[in-house]
């Protein structure tokens, strides 16, 4: 039977990727947008020139023919007077004209000087404004204005059409707005229709959809495509169909707009009223200039019963626009691609039962490869695995290109890749039990690099070893006989553990390797079985490190005495390294086997160990481990002749890291250490006496017990000189 595990790696994140599915933040909804980009920039729909749609492009060309925007009203009369006369089935502004023309001759007269405003004043008496002539051509023409929807307030938007709806209301569906920049009365008054310019971009300012309907101030009102396409077939309302319509199969469920039925045009749409446009790439064949049409250029075929949209390309005028296929085209064209899009009959739909089809599939596909994997080969699982997600990503792309639907295959190929990935690494380290008992042999007393080498090489485990320089560690409580001697057996064996488990973790995070438990204390060494270049230094801040440790340990258990009611003394240690070659590898029976080491350098670190206790302090190290790591804090303790050495050793305080080493604070320590020493050495005792007193109260709460001793020894030689201790 499988493990708890493996459905654990292959049930837990399958669960939570169908989750991520069902919620679909907006992260993973920018990730599908950009692949369905990807669709479209393969196989984008191709330019018909023969479609009923033309752009008339304010280009540069034409801005340096005419002049800079705005143009006069009249010029802009003279445009549309152009496309009338040459057939146009409607014109549309994407534009606003918002404000009177400020280059009217009459606008123009009043920032003339007043001795010269009167004589023009009267040549202009009994003319028409610009915009009193621009509206006289809207309203001989078929025309269709723009105007902004805004979250604002003001602006009344003249309506010019009638809308029927089918089915639940339309516009608890629509993106809402509460006002309105729309165009000077006079024009509106003339124009045959208005639609909205708003463009409802992604998050990625990327135009994917255009929406054919909003509201504003409760109202529906319809885009600039819709009016053009309204006005050019000549028809009077809009009929929009939503969910619960007759014939609809929503069962009661408000799921939104289905539809939008411009004249004999029947427009599919997403719920929200949007159309998902196929794109086509730019083509210069859908533009027209300007400057040609006011120059009589143009050739009637390109205008005679085409819906005419007028708009600017020209980059100083800033309409520009993001699309699936380019990162800047004119706005007018995605309005002339929208138009386009709708006259051909093409469609681009995301299914409302398109996501949970996926969740559904993901759900499926990730069941059957857990059930499948444990039972068959890995590779076989992964080739199984890789057809899959071909499948997939052939299936999606078949949607999108024979029947225009958007689908999704990276909800359900995520589920087969997690699975297959997580599966084999569950089923992989199942496989990996056989090698437990290197693991549970060496597991408790050795790093984890040293578990993965050992289990990785089993050879490894035979008699024999290597010399090499270490650097070892002993770590031993004080007056441990005294402290057991207050508890019974459990408490002291759970006080042992609370105490050896978090030192032996300090240990391993340093790159230590455990050599044994000898009652409370702990025997542990670096650089071997793996090389450590720092291996002096890094048993240095282990060292540092426990000392910190210990500390922290002093706190929670002198807190839980307290709120147990019983008295508590804080436990010290005492710390040695030494540092020099030893035997180093797995010794032992063939019945069992210790990765242990031996050698000189062994010893001296225990005996360095217990000189701590005589010297008051915590850490204490050898003249090669000081030699071996000069950036960190180290202070002369004592010239010791230690117990089952021959000849004094030297003795060096570690007082703290790199850190302090290179403060000010180690440096008038360090200055202050040295002259205490010669003091003392040189049998001035007063001075020395002095000089212990003033550090006992200045320097780290680990180092004053070691300038106490140094005041008892001044004190107790009487001027004399104190001999060299021994341990």
């Amino acid at each position: 039977m499988w493990s708890r595990l493996y459905w654990l790696a292959v049930g837990g994140p399958l669960a939570a990727g169908l989750l991520l599915m069902a919620v679909d933040p907006a992260p993973l909804a920018d990730a599908r947008n950009r692949l369905f980009d990807l669709y479209q920039r393969a196989a984008p729909r191709l330019y018909d020139p023969d479609l009923p749609v033309r752009v008339v492009d304010v280009d540069d060309a034409s801005l340096a023919r005419i002049g800079q925007w705005p143009w006069p009203r009249t010029t802009i009369a003279a445009l549309l007077e152009k496309l009338a006369g040459l057939g146009a089935a409607a014109v549309a502004f994407d534009m606003v004209f918002s404000e009177p023309d400020r280059l009217d001759p009459a606008a123009v007269v009043k920032l003339l000087p007043e001795a010269a405003r009167a004589p023009a004043e009267a040549a202009l008496a009994g003319r028409d404004s610009s915009d009193r002539q621009l509206a006289a051509t809207l309203g001989a023409t078929p025309s269709v204005l723009g105007a902004i929807l805004t979250h604002g307030s003001g602006g009344s938007y003249p309506a010019k059409w009638g809308i029927a709806s089918a089915g639940d209301d339309p516009l608890a569906f629509v993106p809402r707005f509460s006002g309105a920049v729309v165009p000077l009365p006079e024009l509106a008054a003339a124009a045959r229709g208005i639609g909205t310019l708003n463009w409802l971009p992604d998050r990625d300012q990327v135009v994917r959809r255009v929406p054919l309907l909003l509201s504003v101030d409760g109202r529906l009102v319809p885009s600039l495509a819709a009016e053009a396409l309204r006005v050019g077939q000549g028809a009077s309302t809009y009929v929009v169909r939503a969910s619960n319509a007759s014939g609809d199969q929503a069962f009661g469920t408000q799921s939104g707009i289905t539809a939008v039925k411009i004249g004999a045009l029947d427009v599919p749409t997403d719920a929200s009223g949007e159309v998902r446009v196929r794109f086509s790439a730019t083509d210069p064949r859908r533009f027209l200039s300007a400057a040609a049409v006011l120059d009589g250029t143009v050739p009637a075929a390109d205008v005679e019963g085409r819906i005419i949209l007028i708009g600017s390309s020209a980059p100083g005028l800033m309409d520009t626009r993001a699309t699936p296929l380019d990162a800047a085209v004119a706005g007018v064209e995605v309005q002339a691609q929208l138009i386009e899009h709708i006259v051909t009959g093409a469609r681009l739909v995301r299914p409302d039962w398109a996501r949970g089809a996926e969740i559904l599939l993901a759900a499926v596909l990730g069941l059957a490869l857990a059930l499948v994997l444990p039972r068959i080969p890995a590779l076989a699982a992964g080739v199984a695995g890789a057809v899959v997600l071909a499948a997939l990503g052939a299936g999606t792309w078949l949607a999108f290109r024979q029947f225009d639907l958007l689908l999704d295959p990276m909800g359900p190929g995520a589920a087969v890749l997690a699975t297959y990935v997580l599966g084999v690494l569950a089923l992989y380290r199942e496989e990996q039990r056989q090698k437990k008992w290197v693991r549970s042999v060496f597991g408790r007393f050795v790093s984890p690099k040293v578990v993965d080498r050992l289990a990785a090489q089993p050879d490894r485990l035979v008699l024999g070893g290597e010399t090499r320089e270490i650097t070892i560690l002993f770590c031993d409580l004080r007056d441990f006989t005294s402290l057991s001697e207050t508890m019974d057996a459990q408490a002291l064996t759970r006080f042992m553990n609370a105490y050896l488990t978090p030192m032996t973790e300090v240990v391993l995070a340093h790159g230590g390797t455990i050599d044994k438990y000898i009652g409370d204390a702990i025997m542990a060494f670096w650089n071997a079985p793996m090389h450590d270049p720092a291996h002096a230094r890094n048993a240095a801040l282990c060292a540092l490190a426990m000392s910190r440790r210990l500390d922290v340990l002093n706190g929670e258990w002198r807190r839980a005495a307290e709120a147990e009611g019983r008295p508590w003394q804080d436990v010290r240690c005492g710390i040695g390294l030494a540092t020099g070659p030893c035997c180093v590898g797995n010794l032992g029976s063939a019945q069992r086997l210790e990765y242990s080491c031996l050698g000189d350098d062994v010893n001296l670190a225990s005996r360095i160990e217990g000189a701590t206790k005589s010297l008051r302090v915590d850490i204490l190290v050898s003249e090669a481990t000081r030699d071996a790591c000069p950036d960190l804090a180290f202070l002369e303790a004592d010239l010791l002749m230690l117990k089952g050495k021959s000849r004094a050793s030297q003795l060096y305080l570690l007082a703290g890291d790199a850190a302090f080493a290179a403060s000010q604070d180690f440096e008038r320590l360090g200055r202050r250490h040295a002259a205490l020493m010669s003091s003392f050495g040189a049998g001035a005792m007063a001075e020395a006496c002095g000089l212990a007193g003033d550090l006992a109260g200045e320097a780290p709460p680990r180092l004053a017990r070691f300038y106490g001793l140094y005041t008892e020894r001044c004190l107790g030689a009487n001027g004399a000189t104190a001999p060299a201790g021994s341990a």
